[in-house]
């Protein structure tokens, strides 16, 4: 994409990340109170979930969402694995991808944007390889180029593929279209989970870094 061509580009796609966030927080403000109180009632405190994410060339931010599990530990004072943690309450909100929507704030902040490739762990950082790490040449978002083609239910390496063939063919109207694509796949609920798994299975590197690691 030529510089100019770029430069109207982020242009335009961040008056429609501003637009539609203010748009949704001031339709959804209801929702978000409601889903809160609920959390809080079926959950406890906290009522959200924090996380340090990379955001926008890996730089860390605070990513917010609504908690969706317990917090259970084994007599060793360890987590319970996701999947024992996870109540039914909290499927819910993930089959509609309602534990997303405090991500809104984000948007509006412009540490996110509506669409983009999803924020991962921070430790995953150092396990893609080069062509991986061109995920964060663009602000992570709500949903995706991945997240429309398989979300949870494709392997690590197909979802990276799909997140750098965005950073390489982003467009308004591939935005517009990812967007509208996610309407649909929401209340479709599909590809929440990977099989076998409450969400996805960690991502320990790509089989050609884990390679080129041993050799050096």
């Amino acid at each position: 994409m030529f510089d100019s061509r770029r430069t109207s580009y982020n242009i335009s796609k961040r008056s429609l990340d501003i637009a539609v966030s203010v748009f949704l927080l001031l339709i959804l403000w209801p929702l978000l109170l409601l889903l809160a109180l609920l959390v809080y009632i079926r959950l406890g405190s906290p009522v959200l979930y924090r996380q340090t994410r990379p955001g926008l060339h890996g730089k860390p931010f605070l990513m917010y969402k609504f908690r969706t599990m317990t917090n259970d530990r084994n007599d060793a004072g360890n987590l319970l694995p996701d999947e024992k943690r996870l109540t039914s309450f909290g499927q819910t909100l993930r089959r509609y991808s309602l534990d997303e929507l405090p991500e809104i704030i984000k948007v509006l902040r412009g540490e996110m944007s509506i669409v983009g490739p999803r924020p991962l762990l921070m430790e995953y950082l150092g396990r893609y390889t080069m062509e991986q790490m061109r995920r964060h040449d663009v602000r992570p978002g709500l949903t995706g180029w991945a997240q429309v083609n398989g979300r949870n239910a494709i392997s690590w390496e197909e979802k990276f593929e799909l997140d750098v063939w965005y950073v390489d063919h982003q467009s308004l109207r591939l935005d517009v279209k990812i967007i509208f694509m996610t309407l649909v796949k929401v209340l479709k609920r599909e590809g929440i989970s990977q099989q076998g798994h409450a969400t996805m299975e960690y991502f320990m590197g790509s089989r050609e870094k884990l390679d080129n690691d041993r050799i050096h």
